[in-house]
Protein backbone atom coordinates (compact mmCIF):
# COMPACT_ATOMS: atom_id res chain seq x y z
CA UNK A 1 0.00 0.00 0.00
CA UNK A 2 1.52 3.45 -1.00
CA UNK A 3 1.25 6.11 1.94
CA UNK A 4 3.34 8.50 0.29
CA UNK A 5 0.70 10.93 -1.71
CA UNK A 6 -0.55 11.40 1.74
CA UNK A 7 2.57 12.44 3.76
CA UNK A 8 3.07 15.91 3.13
CA UNK A 9 6.36 16.49 4.48
CA UNK A 10 9.37 15.21 6.33
CA UNK A 11 8.26 14.91 9.66
CA UNK A 12 4.92 13.34 8.97
CA UNK A 13 6.75 10.54 7.38
CA UNK A 14 8.86 10.31 10.44
CA UNK A 15 5.98 9.80 12.64
CA UNK A 16 4.71 6.97 10.59
CA UNK A 17 7.40 4.95 10.42
CA UNK A 18 7.47 5.59 14.35
CA UNK A 19 3.61 4.30 14.31
CA UNK A 20 4.51 1.33 11.56
CA UNK A 21 7.27 -0.13 14.10
CA UNK A 22 5.45 -0.08 17.37
CA UNK A 23 2.63 -1.63 15.45
CA UNK A 24 4.61 -4.14 14.31
CA UNK A 25 6.46 -4.32 17.69
CA UNK A 26 3.56 -4.77 19.46
CA UNK A 27 2.67 -7.97 17.22
CA UNK A 28 5.92 -9.08 18.39
CA UNK A 29 5.01 -8.93 22.28
CA UNK A 30 1.56 -10.60 21.76
CA UNK A 31 3.12 -13.31 20.59
CA UNK A 32 6.23 -13.92 23.38
CA UNK A 33 3.21 -13.64 25.81
CA UNK A 34 0.85 -16.27 23.71
CA UNK A 35 3.64 -18.60 23.52
CA UNK A 36 4.75 -18.50 26.90
CA UNK A 37 3.73 -22.08 27.31
CA UNK A 38 4.91 -23.17 23.74
CA UNK A 39 7.59 -25.67 24.69
CA UNK A 40 10.95 -24.41 22.82
CA UNK A 41 9.84 -20.97 21.98
CA UNK A 42 12.13 -18.33 21.66
CA UNK A 43 10.58 -14.45 22.82
CA UNK A 44 11.87 -11.88 20.61
CA UNK A 45 11.26 -7.75 20.05
CA UNK A 46 11.81 -5.54 17.69
CA UNK A 47 15.57 -4.11 16.90
CA UNK A 48 14.61 -1.06 18.73
CA UNK A 49 18.77 -0.80 19.73
CA UNK A 50 18.97 -0.21 15.71
CA UNK A 51 16.02 1.94 14.78
CA UNK A 52 16.32 4.80 17.27
CA UNK A 53 19.94 5.75 15.74
CA UNK A 54 18.42 5.10 12.25
CA UNK A 55 15.50 7.94 13.21
CA UNK A 56 18.51 10.10 14.78
CA UNK A 57 20.00 9.61 11.34
CA UNK A 58 17.32 10.64 9.52
CA UNK A 59 16.68 14.21 11.58
CA UNK A 60 19.87 14.71 11.64
CA UNK A 61 19.83 14.66 7.89
CA UNK A 62 16.32 16.76 7.79
CA UNK A 63 18.58 19.05 9.86
CA UNK A 64 21.26 19.59 7.34
CA UNK A 65 19.32 18.76 3.58
CA UNK A 66 15.55 19.26 4.30
CA UNK A 67 15.23 15.62 3.40
CA UNK A 68 14.76 12.27 5.36
CA UNK A 69 17.48 9.49 4.49
CA UNK A 70 16.51 5.71 6.04
CA UNK A 71 19.54 3.83 6.20
CA UNK A 72 19.03 0.08 6.35
CA UNK A 73 20.42 -1.67 8.99
CA UNK A 74 21.14 -5.54 9.46
CA UNK A 75 17.52 -6.18 10.43
CA UNK A 76 15.52 -2.85 9.05
CA UNK A 77 15.34 -2.19 5.55
CA UNK A 78 13.51 0.28 3.70
CA UNK A 79 11.88 0.74 0.60
CA UNK A 80 10.02 2.62 -1.52
CA UNK A 81 7.38 5.17 -0.35
CA UNK A 82 6.65 3.99 3.08
CA UNK A 83 7.54 0.22 2.80
CA UNK A 84 9.73 -0.70 5.76
CA UNK A 85 10.75 -4.72 6.82
CA UNK A 86 11.60 -5.16 10.31
CA UNK A 87 12.64 -8.32 11.11
CA UNK A 88 12.39 -9.33 15.29
CA UNK A 89 15.18 -10.47 16.57
CA UNK A 90 15.64 -13.00 19.50
CA UNK A 91 15.62 -11.31 23.09
CA UNK A 92 18.04 -13.84 25.04
CA UNK A 93 17.38 -11.82 28.48
CA UNK A 94 13.59 -12.80 28.51
CA UNK A 95 14.65 -15.97 27.48
CA UNK A 96 16.26 -16.14 30.40
CA UNK A 97 13.79 -14.62 32.35
CA UNK A 98 11.21 -17.06 30.83
CA UNK A 99 13.08 -20.10 32.27
CA UNK A 100 13.77 -18.87 35.69
CA UNK A 101 10.16 -17.20 36.78
CA UNK A 102 7.37 -16.96 34.04
CA UNK A 103 5.44 -14.14 35.88
CA UNK A 104 8.28 -11.97 35.89
CA UNK A 105 8.58 -12.28 32.51
CA UNK A 106 4.80 -11.48 31.64
CA UNK A 107 5.76 -8.77 33.64
CA UNK A 108 8.60 -7.84 31.51
CA UNK A 109 6.67 -8.16 28.27
CA UNK A 110 3.38 -6.13 29.66
CA UNK A 111 5.77 -3.29 30.63
CA UNK A 112 7.29 -3.14 27.08
CA UNK A 113 3.78 -3.41 25.72
CA UNK A 114 2.80 -0.29 27.94
CA UNK A 115 6.08 1.58 26.59
CA UNK A 116 5.52 0.35 23.15
CA UNK A 117 1.49 1.90 23.61
CA UNK A 118 2.58 5.39 24.80
CA UNK A 119 5.00 5.29 22.28
CA UNK A 120 2.91 4.71 18.90
CA UNK A 121 -0.05 7.22 21.09
CA UNK A 122 2.33 9.83 21.04
CA UNK A 123 3.22 9.49 17.65
CA UNK A 124 -0.28 9.08 16.13
CA UNK A 125 -1.59 12.09 18.19
CA UNK A 126 1.37 14.49 16.99
CA UNK A 127 0.28 13.00 13.38
CA UNK A 128 -3.15 14.03 14.41
CA UNK A 129 -2.30 17.59 15.19
CA UNK A 130 -0.45 17.57 12.61
CA UNK A 131 -3.79 17.39 10.48
CA UNK A 132 -5.00 15.51 7.41
CA UNK A 133 -3.65 12.13 8.41
CA UNK A 134 -6.79 10.91 9.60
CA UNK A 135 -7.29 8.83 6.70
CA UNK A 136 -3.63 7.09 6.16
CA UNK A 137 -3.77 6.24 10.03
CA UNK A 138 -6.61 4.00 9.63
CA UNK A 139 -5.48 2.67 6.49
CA UNK A 140 -2.45 2.41 8.94
CA UNK A 141 -4.90 0.73 11.48
CA UNK A 142 -7.13 -1.25 9.52
CA UNK A 143 -3.55 -3.06 7.98
CA UNK A 144 -1.21 -3.19 11.25
CA UNK A 145 -3.49 -3.94 14.08
CA UNK A 146 -4.40 -7.36 13.50
CA UNK A 147 -3.53 -8.92 16.92
CA UNK A 148 -2.49 -12.97 16.59
CA UNK A 149 -4.91 -15.56 17.75
CA UNK A 150 -5.76 -16.46 20.91
CA UNK A 151 -4.28 -12.76 22.46
CA UNK A 152 -6.32 -11.59 25.07
CA UNK A 153 -4.57 -8.34 25.38
CA UNK A 154 -4.89 -4.68 24.31
CA UNK A 155 -2.36 -1.91 24.64
CA UNK A 156 -5.13 0.57 23.90
CA UNK A 157 -6.35 2.69 26.65
CA UNK A 158 -9.54 4.13 24.82
CA UNK A 159 -10.02 1.60 21.58
CA UNK A 160 -12.67 4.31 19.85
CA UNK A 161 -10.34 6.23 19.32
CA UNK A 162 -7.52 4.57 18.36
CA UNK A 163 -7.22 4.98 15.05
CA UNK A 164 -7.13 9.01 15.02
Amino acid sequence: MEFSSHIPDNLSELLVKIVQFTERRRDVLYENIHNTRTPGFTPRDMPVPEFVPILNGAIAEHLQHQRLLFCDSENIRFGKNTVMDITPVPDPPAQALLQDNRDEYIELQIGKLLENSLNRKVAKELLRLKGGLSSTLAELSTNMNEIPEGVPFDDSANPGNDTA
